[in-house]
Formats: structure tokens, sequence, C-alpha cells
């Protein structure tokens, strides 16, 4: 699938209680380095005419405010974990601003959750003021969002099914621990890829970080960054250190160009 020239943005690299976790005093959470600092999982994909964010965290306000982001197409949803969708109703001022609706694409379950998350928007006489909200559901197929063409791909997050995207050369994967075979032959062929690594320890849904690393190398991927990265990882620097050479951490922050 052709696509124009687009930049991602890491806006956030970390698990569901973000780094440093709230109380938490070990060596991870203290680090002054700010690749060890991780709001929420999300990234931001711009073209030169379109810009899309994958996932609404909790921390979306502070994520758009850090990159000064004045303009957002749409939001396209992974799940619907409030990790992943708590920051919905930030949307708000987006909407003000554009003066229009925030497109929310997501899976059947996705949508369902952003109506739980904020049913005061879906009222028959919703009260003034609440995000204006217009929902699209996505399924299998490719879907189109001004220049970029979005294919689907669907993960195993124990037993909740998790949608990962490829757009181009680039597939974004999170929240998973278990990829079906028709689904990998979706990523096969990209030179980027996401993918989620919570910790070393085993996981009753996210890919520990041995298992991301195989992962990678069995689909020869030229490329592979890693994220929704809990504290119990370790430092950034001393696990970089010990990954293959085409294998990093993400960090918030990161852009990577296509």
């Amino acid at each position: 699938m052709p696509q124009p020239a687009f930049t991602v943005t890491f806006l956030g690299t970390g698990t569901s209680g973000g780094v440093p976790l709230v109380g938490c005093s070990c060596y991870v959470c203290q680090s002054e380095n700010p690749k060890d600092k991780r709001l929420r999982s999300s990234i931001m994909i711009e073209t030169a005419t379109t810009r899309i964010v994958v996932d609404a965290t909790p921390d979306f306000r502070q994520q758009m405010l850090l990159h000064e982001v004045k303009k957002l197409n749409a939001l396209v949803l992974t799940h619907p974990h409030k990790d992943h969708i708590g920051g919905i109703d930030d949307t708000r001022p987006f909407q003000y601003l554009q003066k229009s609706p925030t497109l929310v694409y997501g899976s059947a379950y996705s949508i369902e959750g952003v109506k739980r998350e904020i049913p005061y928007a879906f009222t028959a006489n919703p009260y003034p003021g609440v995000p204006q909200i217009e929902l699209h559901t996505i399924d299998q197929d490719p879907f189109q969002i001004g220049d970029l063409t979005i294919q689907p791909v669907w993960v195993w997050h124990h037993k909740m099914p998790v949608q990962g995207f490829r757009i181009g050369a680039f597939t974004y994967i999170t929240d998973a621990n278990r990829i079906d075979p028709y689904e990998l032959k979706k990523i096969e062929g990209s030179h980027t890829l996401v993918l989620n690594a919570l910790r070393k320890q085993a996981h009753i849904s996210h890919f520990t970080l041995q298992q991301a690393i195989d992962l990678s190398q069995s689909l020869k991927m030229p490329q592979t960054y890693f994220t929704h990265i809990s504290h119990q990882l370790g430092l950034h620097s001393e696990i970089n250190a010990e990954l293959p050479h085409n294998i990093a951490l993400a960090y918030d922050g990161l852009k990577l160009h296509f």
C-alpha cells in the first residue's frame, strides 16, 4: 500500500501505570534519565496534511501540550482498556478549534468501550459542552483517514482481541501476547515493527522482553522498537545495551520518519 511520507512520534511508551509509578521508590522510578520517564503508550502519525493519534491515554492532554498539537484529524483505538481510552474527553479543545466532531475509529468492542467511558456524550439530549464524537467501526479491511491508508492487524491480549495497525512499512502493536498466523502475514514485509515488551518475567497478557525479541527475529524485521514498558523491565540504558543491534527500546518523544 503506497503511502505519503509520514512521521511517527511516540507520545508515551509506558504501561498502564506509567513510569515512574505512583508511590514506587525502585531504581527505575528514581532514575533521572528522561528516557526512563514514560507516559502511557500512544503514538502520533503525521503527513503533510493528516494527523492521527493512536489511543487517547489518561495522559492525552499532557501529550498534546508537550508536542504543541493544534489539529487532530482522528483518533484510532487499539482496545478499550482505561490506559488507552481514558483521555477521550480531553479531545474537546480540538472540537472547539476545528468546529467539528472528533473522528474515532475502533473495533466494535472498542466503540462500545468509548460509550461506556463517556456515556454523557451519547445521550439523546447531551449536556452542553460534552465531547462531540463521531464513531467509526473498523474490522479487517483497510480504511482511510486523509491520505493515510491503515491496515488493522488483530492480536490477542490474553483473551481480549486488540487491533494493531500497519501503515506502509510501519506496524504498531501494543498490548499483545499472541498473534495468529494469518495476522502475522499482514506484518511481513514491514521495515519497522513496534511491539509491546512489558518486562522480563512472564505475564498473562503481554509479551515478555524475550518473547518480543523472538517474534521480531522470526519475522526478520529490519528494525524493531519496544513499547508499553513497565518499571519492572529495568533502566533504558541497561536494557538497550542487551538488545540485538536492530532492536531498541522506544522512549517518549522518539520520532521515526518514513
